[in-house]
Parts: structure tokens; C-alpha cells; sequence
């Protein structure tokens, strides 16, 4: 069985909800923090702050865990990445890890920076890596949270994580770089992952989870469709694959079924009916395995 370690704050709410729809629902019980899944592939279930679990992977405490790309780089963990799942702390995307400054500077870019800046971050040991890179001297602080609140006041340099820069903008802070990109990672102990039987459940709970981030977002769109109306109707179908097509019992019109992005639907839906398609039906997707 599988010891897995799911991150706890920002990461949190999404992680569980990809879970439940992947029918891999976490149960809470009266220890906040240990938690369980009801599936025979999983033993072990923590949540964690996510900059402690890369580690807690790479030392064997846990067989899989989820945490970003930017815990991983800055602990520098030595684990395999089994997936990499695009959603962040408000649904679908990747994060950003951004230098910002006063909105007020005179900053413009990185290089501005002064030597001896004052620079807060929870990312300690990558902004030390990037303001090297740069040749500028910093004096790097470790920030326990609340990091864009301390500037101008305590510190001159903010590196963070942004998703959509608005908590920057609202302390009136502008980014000025960005550092790297960060995505939501399942990651695996090395010895796990040497185990046959324990890649293989990995692999099934891989299956699921991108299973679901597959199927986000998409519908799938049926309809009938006469013979020679068929390949009008193909023509408006932006498809995953080619459509599907099926001869209805004891009748000239076809079924056709694809799948297609939700936010096309309502422009899609009202071209295949001009076109000449009948009855048709949308319908949510929970998962799309290739």
C-alpha cells in the first residue's frame, strides 16, 4: 500500500477536490492532519505544509506526494516526478515565482536592483541562486509569511509566488521578473518507484488525477445527423481525434459524439444546428484517459 503526503494551505483545496473527482476521496477524521482514502492501493495519508513534503519523499517517510515545483527546486529534493498536474491555489494554471518592487521605484528591471538590497522570500536559496546569476550582491531574508507587507518599510525586494499578481498590486508593489514558473507535482520516493508493485499503484492513482485535469473544462457533445448533412456537421467540430460515428438502427441518420472545449459550446452548439444536426446533447466529462 501506498503512503501518500497531500499539501496543506494554499494547495490544499484544489488538491482535494482533484482527489474526490478522481474517486480518490480524502475522509477527515478528529487529527487534523491525518487523514485517510478509501482505496485499497493507499495505506498512509498526511497533510503537510508543502515545503516539508519534497523532503519527507526523498527520505522514504512517504511512498508519493504532491507539492509544487518551487518547494521541490528549493529543497532541492532528489525524488522522480511521476506528473506534472497544472492547477494552483484558485483552479487551473501554474504559479509564478516573481521579483517585485515598490510601485513608486525607479526599479525597471532586475539589474536595477542595488548591491546590499534588502530581499524577503520564503525562497531563500533560489533568489540567492538568481541574484548570483545576476552578479548583485542582496541580502537575502527568510520571510514567515505576510512577505509583500514588508516592504518598502523593512525590505526593499520582494520575491514571491504569484498567480495573478493581484495580492502584489494591492500593496502596491510592481513585478519586475520572474524567476521560474511552478506547477503542481506528484512526485515519488526513488526506492518506491523502484518497486514494482508499488509504480504500479502509483501509476493507476496517476491515471486517475490526469484522467480528471483531462477532462476539465471539456464537454462531450452528441447528436444525429443525416448522411448528407454528415460532413457539414464534421467541418464545425473542433476535435480531440476524429468524431465518432455511429448508424442508428433502422434509419438514414448517424450518431455523432466529440468531445470539445466548454467555452466553445455556446458558439459550437447553434453552428452544428444550422449546419443540420438534431437532438443534440451535452454532457459533462469526469475523466479522459488516453
Amino acid at each position: 500500500m501506498l503512503s501518500i503526503a497531500l499539501p496543506k494551505g494554499s494547495l490544499q483545496e484544489q488538491t482535494l477536490k482533484l482527489f474526490a473527482d478522481a474517486d480518490l476521496r480524502v475522509i477527515r477524521n478528529s487529527r487534523e492532519y491525518t487523514v485517510s482514502i478509501a482505496d485499497e492501493r493507499i495505506g498512509k495519508v498526511k497533510i503537510l505544509r508543502p515545503q516539508e513534503i519534497p523532503k519527507y519523499v526523498e527520505e522514504g517517510y512517504f511512498d508519493l506526494g504532491v507539492s509544487g515545483l518551487d518547494c521541490i527546486t528549493e529543497c532541492g529534493a532528489d525524488v522522480v516526478e511521476v506528473a506534472d498536474m497544472p492547477y494552483a491555489k484558485t483552479g487551473t494554471g501554474m504559479m509564478r515565482m516573481v521579483v517585485a518592487v515598490p510601485e513608486d521605484s525607479e526599479i525597471r528591471q532586475a539589474s536595477d536592483i542595488r548591491p546590499g538590497s534588502r530581499v524577503t522570500t520564503e525562497f531563500t536559496n533560489i533568489t540567492r541562486r538568481y541574484f548570483e546569476g545576476l552578479g548583485i550582491e542582496v541580502d537575502v531574508f527568510y520571510s514567515f509569511g505576510a512577505t509583500e507587507a514588508k516592504v518598502p518599510e523593512l525590505m526593499d525586494v520582494v520575491v514571491d509566488l504569484a498567480e495573478t499578481g493581484s495580492t502584489l498590486r494591492r500593496n502596491r508593489l510592481r513585478i519586475i521578473d520572474t524567476v521560474m514558473e511552478s506547477t503542481t507535482k506528484l512526485i515519488a520516493n526513488k526506492a518506491s518507484w523502484e518497486d514494482p508493485d508499488k509504480r504500479r499503484a502509483a501509476e493507476e492513482i496517476r491515471t486517475l488525477l490526469l484522467g480528471v485535469i483531462e477532462a476539465r473544462g471539456r464537454v462531450l457533445l452528441s447528436m444525429n445527423v443525416s448522411r448528407d448533412r454528415l460532413e457539414d456537421v464534421i467541418a464545425e467540430l473542433p476535435a480531440m481525434k476524429k468524431p465518432t460515428v455511429s448508424t442508428l438502427h433502422d434509419s438514414d441518420y448517424l450518431e455523432v459524439t466529440t468531445v470539445v472545449d466548454k467555452d466553445t459550446v455556446n458558439v459550437i452548439i447553434p453552428r452544428l444546428k444550422a449546419k443540420g444536426a438534431e437532438d443534440i446533447l451535452e454532457l459533462g466529462i469526469s475523466k479522459i484517459v488516453h
